[in-house]
C-alpha cells in the first residue's frame, strides 16, 4: 500500500514509523531484525530503509603506498526491504539515492523494487563524499533530487531511459522527498529552499519526511510557510532522540540545526551517555506528544540502527 493511503486510510489517527540503516557488509540480517522485533507492537504501516552510496577505502600495497578503491560497505537495500517486507508483512520504502548511482542503475533499482511489488520510494539527492567539499553527480547520475523524482514519474508514467516499453503493469511508485525545516545546510536561505522543495513536489512528489528538528515550533512555521507557496502534500515530521554527549557539536555541526537552550542544559548536566540517552527519550516523548496534540499524521523516527529508545519513545506515546 502506498504511504499517501495509509495516511487517507488512518485520517485523524497519528501512526508511528521509523528509519532503520542496513548492517554493514558480514554482519547477519537477524541482528536488523533483533532492533525491528521491538518495534511492531506498535504497528507502522512503513519502514525506511537508507541507502548507502560508495565509499573510498584504502588498501596498503605493502610498499609504503596506498591504493584507493571505492566499495559498498553495505548490502542492497532492495533485497533487504523485501526481506523485512516478508518477514513482518509491512511495507517498506527504500532510499534511492542520486549519489553514487547513474540513471541506468537508478532505473534498474526502480524495476527490481516494481517487479518486487514495493510501491513506495523515497528520492533523495544524498550527501557530498568525505573527500568532497561539495556534493559531485556521478557521472551519468543526477545532480539535483528533483532530477529524480522526474525519472520516478517518467518510469511511472512507461517511459524508460532509452526507450518506451509496452507494458501490462506500469509502475505507480509513491515518491517521498526530503524536506528542511532549518533549511539544507547548503542553501542561502531558508525561503530559497522551499522553492527547491516546491520545485521537486511539483515534478511528482506525493509526501515529505522532514530532517529532523529539536524545536516543534520550527517544524509548525515550517509547515505554514510550505502551505503559503502551494506545497500541499503531507509533511511528516522527521524525530532523533539525543543519544550520546557528543551529538551537542556534532549535530549542529553535520545538520546545520540548533539545539533548543533548555535541552542543551540537560545534556550538559549529564556525566554518562546514558544520562544523555534518558535525557534525548524525555525531550522526544514531549516533541511526540505536542507533535501528536497538532494532528501530525505520522511519527517518523530516525532509529540509527538502534531501537531501545525508540522503543521507550512509543510506549509513552502510542
Amino acid at each position: 500500500m502506498k504511504v499517501t493511503e495509509h495516511l487517507k486510510k488512518h485520517t485523524g489517527k497519528t501512526q508511528f514509523s521509523f528509519e532503520i540503516i542496513p548492517p554493514k557488509k558480514g554482519n547477519n540480517i537477524q541482528d536488523l531484525y533483533d532492533n525491528i522485533d521491538p518495534l511492531m507492537e506498535f504497528n507502522p504501516p512503513f519502514i525506511d530503509v537508507t541507502t548507502s552510496r560508495e565509499e573510498h577505502i584504502y588498501i596498503d600495497k605493502g610498499n609504503g603506498l596506498l591504493d584507493r578503491k571505492i566499495t559498498r560497505m553495505r548490502p542492497g537495500t532492495v533485497g533487504i526491504c523485501a526481506a523485512i517486507k516478508h518477514k513482518y508483512n509491512v511495507d517498506t520504502i527504500p532510499h534511492v539515492l542520486c549519489g553514487g548511482f547513474t540513471k541506468e542503475e537508478t532505473e534498474y533499482l526502480l524495476v527490481d523494487c516494481h517487479y518486487l511489488g514495493i510501491e513506495n520510494v523515497m528520492a533523495l539527492r544524498g550527501d557530498a563524499m568525505s573527500h568532497q567539499r561539495y556534493f559531485e553527480a556521478s557521472n551519468g547520475g543526477h545532480q539535483y533530487a528533483t532530477q529524480l523524482v522526474d525519472q520516478i514519474k517518467n518510469l511511472n508514467n512507461g517511459k524508460y531511459l532509452h526507450d518506451v516499453i509496452e507494458a501490462n503493469h506500469k509502475a505507480n511508485f509513491c515518491i517521498g522527498v526530503a524536506g528542511y525545516p532549518e533549511k539544507h545546510l547548503e542553501s542561502p536561505s531558508l525561503q530559497t529552499d522551499l522553492k527547491r522543495l516546491k520545485e521537486k513536489v511539483d515534478a511528482g512528489a506525493d509526501y515529505v519526511v522532514t530532517q529532523m528538528f529539536f524545536d516543534n515550533q520550527k517544524y509548525f512555521e515550517f509547515v505554514d510557510a510550505a502551505k503559503e507557496i502551494g506545497i500541499n502534500v503531507p509533511i511528516l515530521p522527521g524525530i532523533k532522540p539525543l543519544a550520546v554527549q557528543k551529538h551537542l557539536q556534532l549535530l549542529p555541526q553535520v545538520f546545520k540545526i540548533d539545539l533548543p537552550e533548555p535541552l542543551i542544559i540537560e545534556v550538559e548536566k549529564c556525566k554518562t551517555n546514558k544520562e544523555v540517552r534518558q535525557v534525548g527519550v524525555e525531550w522526544a516523548i514531549e516533541q511526540s506528544k505536542e507533535l501528536m496534540a497538532a494532528g501530525v499524521p505520522v511519527l517518523h523516527y530516525y532509529s540509527m540502527g538502534k531501537s531501545t529508545n525508540i522503543k521507550a519513545i512509543a510506549k509513552a506515546v502510542f
